[in-house]
């Protein structure tokens, strides 16, 4: 019974839609209560296989060199790993001694939050993968992305996908592929596909769609 107990918490993980699991943690910057202390904006919280590795390393900084760009978006950055804040304490100090670089985000510890979120991926290792969620500002989960140990993750990536995910959210409108720079439709939005005859007709001769087809309409992005 214990093995099975052991199984659920490491294999579950919470669904697009779903409220981000509530938990009370110490993080490098003191502690926090989650998600209710970062109601109101946007957060990405990410996760790492463990402290003081390569590709966790690149990683952090490569976060720490957008953080301004989320910083526009009123996006939080919220780091991860399963190690104990003094190991993230040592790491940051770390960081800047070889790359003189702040880390200006909070850094959460322990194996709690690695089971809430599905971040690890055998029941036979306390490593997470790469995860990260995008919550939005009334704490439900709006995308999720997973990397194995080996490969870094494109940062740049991340922030394009919450400005992706903010402009659905304020404006119910989809973002077409690689949005703001689409080969076809550049940084157009496109409107919910028509749900009945009128519909279409009506989205089709409407000047300010761009329309292909009736089930696809653009327009330009405010």
């Amino acid at each position: 019974m214990q093995e099975k107990q052991q199984e659920k918490e490491v294999t579950s993980m919470p669904l697009i839609g779903e409220e981000a699991p509530e938990f009370k943690a110490q993080t490098t910057m003191g502690p926090i209560s989650f998600p209710e202390d970062y109601k109101g904006k946007w957060t990405v919280l990410f996760s790492h296989p463990g402290d003081f590795t390569p590709v966790c390393t690149t990683e952090f900084l490569g976060f720490q060199d957008l953080k301004e760009e989320f910083d526009k978006i009123d996006t939080q950055l919220l780091g991860y790993s399963v190690d104990g804040i003094h190991s993230h304490i040592e790491w940051v100090r770390n960081i800047k001694k070889n790359f003189d670089v702040e880390i200006e985000f909070p850094i959460i510890g322990g194996l709690e939050v690695a089971h809430l979120y599905g971040m690890i991926h055998s029941i036979d290792t306390s490593v997470t993968v790469r995860a990260v969620f995008v919550i939005n500002p009334v704490g439900k989960i709006s995308a999720m992305i997973y990397y194995p140990l080996s490969n870094g993750r494109d940062i740049k990536e991340v922030l394009r996908l919450v400005k992706s995910l903010q402009k659905s959210h304020d404006e119910g409108v989809a973002t077409p592929e690689a949005w703001p720079k689409n080969a076809r439709f550049n940084d157009e939005v496109i409107i919910p596909p028509a749900a009945s005859v009128a519909d279409a007709m009506k989205n089709e001769n409407n000047k300010e769609y761009n329309c292909k087809d009736w089930y696809i309409c653009t327009k330009k992005n405010n």
